[in-house]
């Protein structure tokens, strides 16, 4: 699933083709919206809200997007081939005299009232980058079950929003504690927050995630199972873990010397 990170880049790369601009062509590739037309409209804005997107447009209308696992927009310019897969993945066409964005795969699409936003998103907790990043606010999430994993909260998109499986190993790396330690036995659950919200900060303009010191490899532990941790040497370690969501299995990594507390 893309992090928060991702997710800002595709809201800011649709802004910048679409807001203020009239739409010519619409096509949502839905049963349910078959037959909504937006065009004539324009579209105000597109903005990041987690891993949502919610694209607004005249009389008060919002496009609602969620990327999930394989869900992705491309933007092309006139006579542009497009690119993204083949056409029957195509869920959403919207287009203007300048650019057409193109939603493939897209696992959740929903035409709603602006008005009614927050019953799409008003779950969510503090967004690490948007304007109601409330870092006491997610603490206080965080520690309303302290017992919980520490991966299985961070995970929780209630608690706080914008982190998936790339930041949940490399967060727990930084903070020298495995995902399985209680999220109440962290000894600085602040640092870490500040650390979240620094790293999405500082990739939220950048394809190439890092999360480390320049000339080092990017990540510290995702995707690098069995080469050798960046701090120790230790081969990292991975494991599947499913958070609590049955039968959504995700990889987890860690390194079992630099980080602390229960492992499978």
């Amino acid at each position: 699933m893309p992090e928060g990170d991702t997710v800002w880049q595709a809201a800011h790369r649709l802004d910048a083709a679409l807001a203020g601009h009239q739409l010519t062509r619409t096509d949502l590739r839905v049963p349910r919206l078959a037959t909504a037309d937006l065009t004539g409209r324009a579209v105000l804005d597109v903005t990041p809200r987690g891993k949502h997107l919610l694209t607004r447009v005249e009389g008060g209308l919002t496009l609602h997007s969620h990327l999930r696992m394989d869900g992705a927009w491309h933007v092309h310019a006139p006579g542009e081939r497009w690119r993204g897969g083949p056409a029957h993945q195509i869920r959403a066409i919207l287009g203007t005299a300048d650019h057409t964005a193109v939603g493939y795969r897209l696992p959740v699409l929903d035409l709603v009232r602006t008005a009614e936003e927050p019953r799409l998103v008003g779950h969510l907790g503090p967004d690490l980058l948007g304007p109601d990043w409330d870092p006491a606010e997610a603490r206080r999430r965080l520690l309303a079950d302290p017992t919980r994993p520490l991966g299985a909260a961070l995970l929780d998109q209630r608690n706080l929003a914008g982190i998936g499986n790339v930041y949940l190993a490399e967060l727990c790396h930084l903070a020298r504690a495995t995902p399985w330690l209680p999220v109440g036995d962290l000894p600085d659950l602040d640092a870490l927050l500040t650390t979240a919200h620094r790293l999405l900060t500082a990739n939220r303009a950048t394809p190439n995630r890092t999360t480390t010191r320049r000339g080092r490899p990017r990540l510290h532990v995702y995707a690098r199972a069995g080469q050798p941790c960046l701090t120790c040497g230790t081969p990292v370690r991975v494991t599947s873990d499913t958070y609590g969501h049955p039968g959504r299995e995700r990889p987890t990594y860690w390194c079992p010397t630099c980080q602390r507390g229960p492992a499978p």
